[in-house]
């Protein structure tokens, strides 16, 4: 004759599949969670700020000055988004700042390498 360890009476151990009642620890959510489309709008908005003002450049110099202004202002904006705002936004942004920022950094250094005569001063 084998006992029973359990007396009789069979602990109930759910699948998971079928949950049977409320989870065991609190579940918490974001409150402002950041979604793909304000990240891409973001971007888009970044990069057309940015080649506006790199438009304004007339040479090398006045492009990568008037990129770092441009960008500098992007950033203030998308520390406030990120901060009171939509975060996802402000992601894109900054994601997008870093960008024109390495593409302006990448012509300085060509235009340095090509002429040996620093472009910025």
């Amino acid at each position: 004759m084998t006992s029973d360890p359990y007396g009789g009476f069979r602990p109930r151990n759910p699948s998971g599949l079928f949950p049977s009642g409320p989870p065991a620890r609190p579940t918490y959510r974001e409150p402002h969670p950041v979604s793909g489309a304000g990240v891409a709008l973001g971007g888009a908005g970044a990069a057309a700020w940015l080649l506006l003002f790199g438009l304004l450049g007339t040479s090398v110099r006045t492009y990568a000055w008037w990129t770092l202004v441009a960008g500098g202002l992007a950033w203030l904006v998308a520390l406030l988004l990120v901060r009171y705002g939509d975060r996802g936004v402000g992601t894109g942004i900054a994601i997008v700042t870093g960008g024109g920022w390495s593409i302006a950094a990448a012509v300085v250094v060509t235009r340095w390498a090509t002429s040996g005569d620093w472009p910025l001063w």
